[in-house]
């Protein structure tokens, strides 16, 4: 199975669904600067400027050092794979006079990152290439191809995705057993990775810990900060699965002495986030912007009188664990265009936000699902009850 081959295969249709002839990867010296396509429809590295050409009539060439040749005829990925040696120039533009293409979709993308990979040196140097050639004004952001490309996942994907998923809730599972107040932030960090690597996966993002209220929750890294009693243990880890990755945040709480349960208001905090996560996951259809989505999840909130979070409710996994394309978020201005992206079938996307509770701490539940025709499909067990210690 070559999961790139398919890929480029699907990029052919997605090409003549968009009404774009060409769509070319210009690259170069790719273990420094990798355009984000590279693992979904090349599949190796570049070391000089190299040229990967696909067209809507299913033809594809690359055009790359004569030092990369064996590397990339062995895999058969391409219909033609041809070398330089000084000057790519007239070998690329023989290519573009053969397929005569109207449109040349390339990497750049205000909105999308995934989409971006383009950079503006070699904007301007593809553009002195094109010099005096009718294909100079024919360069169009290729952000659509690159971005329904990620977000339409093959069914290979998508169990790639489950069980990355899945092998993180078996390493929590682990895990959880073993933290106990007096722990740092550090330590608990570490049990978890210990627990992904002993399933031999590897973290697909340095696993995030809080300790209570008493550190920050977001991207930061763990603290020597203590787990004490009265604390809610925060963590946001993730599996990363044949190269496809897995986000999860989990729940713990540890009663102060003399406690029998949690307290009350995180009771209820802990019981609206979940609810909110199944009544989004059943909202959410095909068709729909994600912002509608989000916005459901708002409301929820503002109704029982909590303040909104500060970020997007849901975002695409796939190979990195911010996938590009479509978001479940609100229409700010930071998001573009990426909250009103319809959302498709076959997209996989976290479900996540939280509550801050002062002296407790972060009451985040964050789960991995994949859209359906009747809504949202959880890829692994969720957290549905707040877990005491």
């Amino acid at each position: 199975m070559d999961i790139v081959a398919q890929k480029i295969r699907q990029a052919t249709a997605l090409l003549d669904e968009l009404d774009i002839d060409m769509w070319l990867v210009f690259v170069r010296e790719t273990m420094m600067m990798a355009d984000p396509v590279l693992p979904l429809v090349v599949g190796e590295n570049a070391v000089w400027q190299s040229f990967f050409i696909y067209t809507r009539s299913g033809r594809s060439a690359a055009l790359v050092g004569n030092f990369d040749r064996a590397l990339f005829e062995r895999h058969g990925r391409f219909d033609d794979v041809i070398t330089y040696t000084q000057d790519a120039r007239p070998a690329l533009r023989q290519l573009l006079e053969k397929f005569n293409p109207r449109h040349i979709g390339v990497n750049y993308s205000p909105d999308n990152p995934a989409a971006d990979g383009l950079t503006h040196g070699m904007f301007l140097l593809l553009n002195t290439y094109l010099a005096d050639t009718p294909y100079h004004g024919r360069l169009i952001s290729a952000q659509e191809v690159c971005s329904k490309l990620r977000s339409r996942k093959l069914p290979v994907e998508i169990d790639f995705i489950s069980k990355a998923a899945q092998t993180a809730c078996g390493a929590w599972a682990g895990a959880s057993q073993l933290v106990a107040p007096g722990m740092t932030e550090i330590q608990i960090a570490a049990l978890v990775d210990r627990a992904i690597a002993d399933l031999g996966a590897a973290n697909s993002f340095p696993t995030i810990v809080n300790a209570g209220s008493k550190s920050d929750p977001g991207h930061g890294q763990p603290t020597e900060t203590v787990l004490e009693p009265g604390d809610l243990l925060h963590i946001d880890f993730g599996v990363r699965h044949n190269n496809y990755c897995s986000d999860l945040q989990r729940l713990i709480y540890f009663p102060k002495p003399g406690e029998k349960s949690a307290p009350p208001e995180l009771i209820r905090a802990f019981n609206l986030v979940r609810d909110i996560i199944t009544a989004t996951a059943e909202f959410c259809r095909p068709g729909m912007p994600g912002w509608q989505v989000d916005a459901l999840a708002r409301k929820m909130l503002a109704d029982h009188g909590y303040p909104e979070y500060q970020h997007a409710l849901g975002h695409q996994l796939g190979r990195d664990v911010h996938d590009g394309g479509a978001i479940i978020g609100p229409r700010w201005e930071r998001y573009g265009v990426t909250p009103t992206i319809p959302l498709e079938a076959g997209n996989v996307f976290t479900l996540e936000l939280e509550i801050m509770l002062p002296g407790i701490g972060c009451v985040g539940l964050e789960e991995d699902a994949v859209l359906t025709e009747a809504g949202a499909h959880f890829l692994c067990p969720r957290q549905t009850a707040l877990a005491i210690s």
